[in-house]
């Protein structure tokens, strides 16, 4: 078995945490503009290479934030986050107005530097880890690479699979203390036994932070219990429709009365492992692929220390 490790970033969750963990005062550019996210992310990235020492890395990258099929299935997906809806469009993310325009600076620096940035029309960050993942997985084993997905979103747990080397760093606590997430923690902490089974537990519970309404009346640890007694969401779906006695009868009403949305969750919740992602060399770049555009972003934005910062990781 291969001694690599593929780390893949969720992109926007990290520069949202850099956001607003680094104050604006002290991330700022020669001519006052913001750069607090840009300076937090990479140096984020650069601790990253020097703890968890990858050989590959990609930054996955939201092309579309709120997919039309996960709208078209459920219309209260990330609804709350609009900021504003255009006709003919699942709408506009809902970002601070000192974050917006750090992004393309974070995307030149991240070309610059020579790490890969890589997203999918018509799909989340989320879709494009999840199809990397399937891809390394479906490796021989020889040739396959651990690998580390750094989020602060709880949806790729469902990616978690000891026998493939592949877990969740969840930057809960931060990028210094990150929650190592293995199979071992999901059985601690959520009572489930493997990432689907996460997955599944999750489209029952449902998450209000991403407009999905759940199972009224079916709080996770329920939801964990039930998925444990039959196996999958499939499973407890099932039993509903059999009339079996292992489930009470207000579950059995509750995912009755849910029926419609429980049909379509599975395929809001699950993360695409097909994408259309572009096939890169994802190898760790040992110097930068644009030095003199390395240069000018660290003159223009103020970000010098924090691009030398990764420079000094990659030559490591």
């Amino acid at each position: 078995m291969s001694d690599g490790r593929l780390l893949l970033l969720d992109t926007a969750s990290l520069y949202f945490r850099a956001y607003f963990g680094v104050p604006e005062s002290v991330g700022r550019a020669p001519d006052g503009t913001p750069v607090n996210a840009v300076r937090g992310l990479l140096d984020m990235i650069a601790r990253l290479v020097v703890d968890r020492r990858p050989t590959r890395l990609v930054a996955c990258w939201d092309d579309d934030w709120r997919p039309a099929f996960r709208v078209d299935a459920i219309p209260t997906y990330k609804a709350h986050r609009v900021a504003t809806p255009l006709p003919g469009t699942t709408g506009v993310e809902e970002v601070p107005d000192t974050l917006a325009p750090q992004v393309p600076v974070i995307a030149e620096a991240l070309r610059a530097l020579g790490i890969p940035r890589l997203g999918a029309p018509g799909y989340e960050a989320d879709d494009v880890i999840g199809t990397l993942v399937a891809r390394e997985v479906a490796r021989p084993a020889a040739e396959r690479d651990a690998v580390d997905v750094v989020t602060g979103d709880r949806d790729l747990f469902q990616l978690v699979d000891d026998e493939a080397r592949v877990r969740v760093l969840y930057t809960v606590r931060g990028i210094k203390d990150l929650d190592v997430v293995d199979l071992a923690r999901l059985r601690e902490r959520y009572a489930v036994a493997s990432g689907p089974a996460y997955a599944d537990m999750a489209a029952l519970r449902g998450d209000p932070s991403d407009g999905l309404p759940g199972v009224p009346g079916i709080g996770e640890k329920t939801a964990a219990a039930l998925v444990a007694r039959f196996g999958s969401l499939a499973g407890v779906l099932a039993a509903r429709d059999s009339g079996d006695p292992g489930l009470t009868a207000t579950q059995r009403r509750r995912l009755t009365e849910a029926a419609d949305y429980l049909e379509v969750a599975p395929l809001v919740v699950r993360v695409a492992p097909d994408a259309p992602v572009a096939e890169v060399d994802d190898h760790l770049p040992a110097t930068p692929a644009d030095p003199e555009a390395v240069v000018e972003l660290a003159q223009r934005w103020g970000i010098g220390s924090s691009l030398t910062r990764v420079v000094d990781a990659l030559a490591r």
